[in-house]
């Protein structure tokens, strides 16, 4: 079953979170009429690699041609002929950008699918879930609604003041013009009542109007400092979470619709004090409202606005490097890395050009001596109105590159006990811009970053980005790794299916979780709360191996992304079980039965252990030594399966594997993943790649030649796999 399919058989609560995925700048239209086209494309290179991108959204404004054209009905040709004609304009000047907007939908689709397999969501995922709930956001969108009709029908209010002042203003003129002898006359004496009467009640209308300014903008207040900053801090920490493999991040429209109407307002009021302010110079009297009440309610409203602003400016797409999309937040010296920042406010008009300069390290803690480093392409940018991002005002700075700074004699100061890996960098935006008589001063700044200068350092890199957005919300807390929090395993077990749903397409079950629990925490496996602390998850060696916890299982993440995908996603490899649960599944299967799991004495290895009968009873079982990425470069996992054998005591060689575990015949869990390319080049013969192995009675190998995976079999095999071409 496709997994567009899969997606539309899943609960309401999930298809939600799908509705969530597709927008503006990929409609779940074009999701929906080209699902096995898409599915079938390699958008996560294409996410990086800018030529393959370019080919791939030509193909798709194709397949789009030939869909109109013979598969739907008029009405569905129009919306999609506009649907293609807002992609070309949005993305033909950077397809890669759409390569990427595809790659995260169909992984967080896969991401969507893999939780299902979970018996239940991780307290993570859960509490994200609430932080989105429908009511809320509905309770929001009312508010806001309520504020801004408010304050409009106060313009209405204002004007009816003018209108009031003005007519009051030409009979106290024309009264002041008669003749004074005329004005004890009873129509005098009668035209004074009525101006004291018009007086009166402009008084009233003057104090009724500030009233209603006083409350409009303490509901502002309130509802910018009890809702729209849990909002933006919500949506800050869920970006977090989105980072590290969590949930799909939504979208910033929402938010900066509720920023941009809440200003709006406050505009709208800073208006009407202003015409209130004109008014009082036409006419004012002792006691007058506005002279006493206006200088408060603009200093607040100013306030307000400068706050609502400043506080609007964000990072919305963290630092990272196009070749690893999804391990933002490191930067390696010399590469090219992303970043994008928006103001969530629509402004109604600025005074000069909004230019964002960008400061690398400008929040080091003070006294902390380490590497330094300086942006070496340009730093400074416009900001740019986005027509397709319901016109924010946003910059993206697509070209930045680090550089280390050079130290006299060679020397680099005292550095700290930190490693390269664990060393926290900001990057920080800087703004100014005056709008509507207003100078407000901008910054922000990018999530904690990690500076590499070799590739080889990735992996723990990325360990450190996941262990600081899993366990803290605080910004800026370069100093995080001086004393790292512990992680509970429920927190920890959840963050790590989530880089397998990610970086491999399907996530951890709850059985494969178990072992990984025990792997690492041994006899507390079974307590979700027991806490895991940062040395033993990265730093400290798995006992008895010269690697981590983490090392080991990112060489598996690795291997899956690249030679063993199409595998586990379609849940043939077990991966994760203890030697214990490989007996106890194996031993009453029909002889031939197999399983793959991972090599626990190899970084990024994976074997398969088979079952046998002897004629006794005697259940024999045996693992092949594991296959790395360097041999599986050469030969791909699934034709191992398909053409390995065993040579014993000159016994003509057979492929000792029948069934994939359960029961599943072997060709028909692998048919359609073999590579059935052959050479065809005449005159020569075919050749194939068949891997061997040869078995040798155990008594005659002497220990030191024993298998490291020997203790997942009885130990009476050795079975070293070698390779023939026949």
């Amino acid at each position: 079953m496709s997994q567009w399919k899969q997606i539309q058989n899943l609960e309401i609560r999930l298809l939600e979170h799908v509705d969530y995925l597709y927008d503006d700048n990929f409609p779940m239209d074009i999701r929906q009429v080209l699902a096995s086209w898409l599915e079938s494309q390699d958008w996560d290179t294409a996410a990086s690699d800018e030529s393959l991108s370019a080919v791939l959204f030509n193909n798709l404004l194709s397949q789009l041609d030939r869909v109109r054209a013979h598969e739907l009905n008029f009405l569905q040709r129009h919306n999609m002929k506009m649907i293609q004609q807002q992609l070309q304009v949005k993305y033909s000047s950077s397809p890669i950008n759409m390569a990427r907007v595809i790659s995260t939908c169909l992984r967080e689709e896969r991401r969507i699918l893999s939780s299902v397999c979970m018996q239940e969501q991780g307290p993570l995922e859960k509490s994200l879930q609430n932080s989105v709930a429908f009511e809320r956001q509905k309770n929001m969108d009312n508010r806001v609604g309520i504020i801004r009709g408010t304050v409009q029908l106060m313009d209405q209010a204002v004007k009816y003041i003018e209108d009031m002042q003005e007519d009051f203003d030409f009979r106290y003129k024309t009264l002041q013009s008669r003749d004074s002898t005329d004005r004890n006359a009873d129509c005098i004496k009668q035209e004074v009542t009525r101006l004291q009467d018009m007086l009166n009640r402009l008084d009233f209308k003057r104090k009724e109007i500030l009233s209603k300014m006083d409350v409009a903008v303490k509901e502002i207040e309130d509802l910018m400092t009890s809702q729209l900053s849990p909002e933006l801090q919500d949506w800050k920490r869920r970006q977090q979470i989105a980072a590290i493999g969590g949930p799909l991040l939504t979208g910033l429209d929402q938010l900066q619709n509720w920023f941009t109407l809440t200003a709006q307002s406050l505009f709208q009021i800073k208006r009407q004090l202003d015409k209130l302010g004109e008014l009082v110079i036409k006419v004012t009297y002792e006691c007058d409202p506005i002279p006493l009440q206006k200088p408060q309610l603009e200093e607040r409203v100013k306030y307000l606005l400068y706050h609502l602003i400043k506080s609007s400016f964000v990072v919305e797409k963290q630092p990272c490097m196009p070749p690893h999309p999804q391990k933002p937040l490191i930067i390696k010296t010399g590469v090219q890395f992303t970043t994008k920042v928006r103001l969530l406010v629509k402004l109604p008009e600025v005074d000069y050009q909004l230019k964002v300069k960008t400061i690398f390290d400008k929040d080091l803690p003070p006294g902390r001596v380490s590497r330094q480093f300086f942006i070496l392409t340009n730093n400074t940018k416009v900001m740019d109105i986005e027509d397709y991002s319901n016109g924010c005002l946003s910059v993206e700075f697509r070209h930045l590159q680090l550089k280390e700074k050079k130290y006299i004699n060679g020397t680099k100061g005292n550095e700290g006990l930190l490693s390269v890996t664990e060393e926290l960098h900001s990057l920080s935006f800087e703004a100014c811009f005056t709008v509507q008589g207003l100078t407000i001063d901008l910054e922000t700044s990018s999530l904690p970053l990690v500076v590499i200068s070799n590739v080889s350092q990735l992996p723990g890199s990325w360990a450190s980005v996941v262990w600081y957005n899993l366990l803290t919300d605080e910004p800026r807390n370069l100093a995080f790794f001086c004393n790292p929090p512990r992680a509970t395993w429920s927190q920890l077990s959840e963050v790590l299916s989530w880089q397998f749903s990610t970086l491999a397409g399907q996530g951890l079950t709850k059985e494969q979780l178990s072992t990984l629990g025990e792997k690492l925490l041994g006899q507390h496996a079974s307590c979700s709360e027991y806490h895991v602390s940062w040395s033993k998850f990265a730093k400290e060696n798995i006992p008895g191996k010269p690697f981590s916890f983490w090392m080991w299982l990112d060489s598996i993440l690795e291997l899956i992304k690249k030679h063993l995908l199409p595998v586990w996603n379609a849940n043939y490899i077990m991966g994760f079980v203890s030697k214990e649960m490989e007996r106890n599944l194996l031993k009453d299967r029909e002889p031939g039965t197999f399983l793959l799991r991972f090599s626990e004495s190899h970084l990024g290895g994976i074997t398969f252990t088979w079952v046998e009968h002897k004629d006794n009873g005697e259940v024999k079982f045996n693992s092949v030594e594991p296959y790395t990425k360097n041999r599986l470069s050469a030969l791909p996992f699934v034709d191992i399966i398909r053409d390995y054998k065993v040579i014993s005591d000159g016994v003509v060689p057979e492929n000792p594997l029948k069934f994939l575990y359960p029961d599943i015949p072997k060709d028909e869990a692998f048919g359609r993943l073999y590579n059935s390319q052959r050479s065809k080049v005449y005159p020569y013969i075919p050749s194939t790649l068949i891997p061997i192995s040869v078995r040798e009675n155990s008594s005659t190998t002497p220990a030191s030649d024993q298998s490291p995976e020997l203790p997942m079999t009885l130990g009476e095999f050795r079975l070293a796999p070698r390779a023939a071409v026949f």
